[in-house]
C-alpha cells in the first residue's frame, strides 16, 4: 500500500508549493483503530491507532502526514476516518459488495445457492456511501484544519443482519458456508464509530436508512451482472439461465 503514501505526499507537496491556501481532505479509515476492545465502543477520535494490516498502516501514514502538513506548513488539511460503507457501486472486495454479488449471482442463476462468508457475528457500523460523500464535502468545507473526524452512524449491526436483509429482499434461500480464508486474524468483534465531533462541527447526519442502502447495493449488483455476459464456464453450466426470471 505504499502507493497510498506516495500519492498523498505528491498531492500535499504540490499544494504546499503552488496553492497553499487550498483545502485538502485526507480520507483515512476505521481500520486505523485496529482491534478495539468491545468495552471501548463507540470509538471516538482519541482512540489509540493500532493498525494491524498493511492497508491500515498506509492509512495511518496518510492520516498523520496530513496532520503534519497542517501543523508544520499551515495547510488547510482536514482528516476523516470513515467506518464501513454500503450502497450502489460497492466493490465486491468489501463485505457489502461480496454479499450482494453472491446473492445476485444466485438470483441470476450464475451460482449454486451457497454463500461463502467469514464471521457473521462481528458487529460493524455502516453508513451509506451517499451519506459518506456528503460528510466528506461538509468536513472539507467546515472542518477545522488539522482536525480529524469520524464518519459513522453510531449504530452497530451484526454482519448477519446485512446478509439476511439481502436474502429477504431477493426472495431466495441459500446455504451459508463459512470460509476460513475470509477471516482476518485479530479483527475486532465490535467496531462502532462516534461521530459527534463531525455533527457538532458541520451539522452532518446520515439520512439514508440501512434497509434502503442494502436494497440499492443489491440492485446495483443485479443490474451489473445481468448486463455482463456469462463466461464460457457459466454458459456451459447454466445454458438457460442468462437473465432474471
Amino acid at each position: 500500500m505504499i502507493g497510498n503514501i506516495e500519492a498523498q505526499y505528491s498531492v500535499l507537496e504540490g499544494v504546499r508549493r503552488h496553492t497553499p491556501h487550498a483545502r485538502v481532505l485526507v480520507v483515512g479509515s476505521c481500520d486505523e483503530y485496529g482491534s478495539v476492545a468491545t468495552a471501548d465502543n463507540p470509538v471516538d477520535e482519541a482512540q489509540p491507532l493500532r493498525p494491524e494490516t498493511p492497508y491500515a498502516l498506509s492509512k495511518v501514514n496518510q492520516d498523520l502526514m496530513g496532520y503534519q502538513y497542517a501543523i508544520e506548513h499551515g495547510l488547510q488539511v482536514v482528516r476523516v476516518r470513515p467506518f464501513l460503507q454500503i450502497g450502489p457501486r460497492r466493490p465486491d472486495r468489501f463485505v457489502a459488495g461480496t454479499f450482494a454479488r453472491q446473492v445476485a449471482e444466485i438470483v441470476l442463476g450464475r451460482r449454486e445457492p451457497v454463500i461463502d462468508v467469514g464471521r457473521l457475528d462481528m458487529v460493524r457500523d455502516f453508513t451509506d456511501v451517499r451519506d459518506a460523500v456528503a460528510a466528506y464535502a461538509l468536513a472539507l468545507e467546515r472542518g477545522e484544519p488539522g482536525e480529524v473526524y469520524n464518519i459513522a452512524s453510531g449504530q452497530g449491526r451484526p454482519l448477519r443482519d446485512l446478509l439476511d436483509c439481502m436474502l429477504d429482499l431477493s426472495g431466495i434461500a441459500a446455504e451459508i458456508r463459512p470460509d476460513p480464508k475470509r477471516v482476518r486474524p485479530g479483527e475486532a468483534s465490535v467496531l462502532i464509530g462516534d461521530a459527534r465531533r463531525l455533527r457538532e462541527q458541520t451539522g452532518w447526519r446520515p439520512r439514508i436508512e440501512f434497509e434502503q442502502s442494502i436494497s440499492d447495493t443489491l440492485a446495483y449488483w443485479l443490474d451489473r451482472l445481468e448486463n455482463q455476459p456469462m463466461t464460457d464456464k457459466e454458459s456451459a453450466r447454466w445454458p438457460q439461465r442468462s437473465s432474471r426470471a
